[in-house]
């Protein structure tokens, strides 16, 4: 009998000891990636993300119709050379295929590195302004509410916004 008194005396002190832990614990939430696109600097470098990308673009355009074109005259003046010629142009024109492809793979490459360099200050801005609010509030954790299956707590956002002047 004295044995589970004991036990079930820990037991009380355990289930208190947790619920007043939980109770110290403040959380709160925010929706990141909503906070990042609602902040001018992000449409700002998406512009600048799409004007590049779009250069890109043009200029792979130009070069494939330029290929096109040579394409169209060496098979228009096939018969007319000889095979030793005709050999040469087909190897130059997959000389240009495998360039334009290298060109294609090093815009794609450019373009993730000038979006990575764009967004990492606007994210480290959005994690500070996050950061200030929480600690200004007393809050000991805030989740990304993107993640979150159910969202009852404080909702940072527009505190956080309120910090980046928004």
């Amino acid at each position: 009998m004295k044995h589970l008194k004991s036990l079930l005396f820990a037991a009380v002190l355990f289930v208190g000891a947790t619920s007043f832990t939980t109770a110290q614990t403040k959380i709160a939430h925010i929706n990141k990636q909503e906070l990042i696109k609602a902040m001018p600097a992000y449409a700002q470098a998406q512009t600048e993300i799409e004007k590049l990308g779009k250069t890109y673009e043009a200029t792979i355009q130009t070069s494939l119709k330029e290929l096109d074109v040579k394409l169209k005259q060496y098979n228009a003046e096939a018969e007319t050379k000889t095979e030793e010629e005709n050999m040469k142009r087909m190897q130059e024109v997959e000389g240009i295929k495998q360039s334009l492809g290298e060109y294609q793979q090093q815009a794609q490459k450019d373009l993730q590195e000038k979006e990575f360099n764009l967004l990492k200050p606007i994210v480290e801005k959005a994690d500070n302004a996050i950061k200030a609010v929480a600690k200004a509030q007393g809050y000991q954790y805030v989740v990304d509410s993107a993640m979150l299956i159910v969202a009852d707590g404080k909702n940072l956002m527009l505190d956080v916004k309120k910090q980046l002047g928004m």
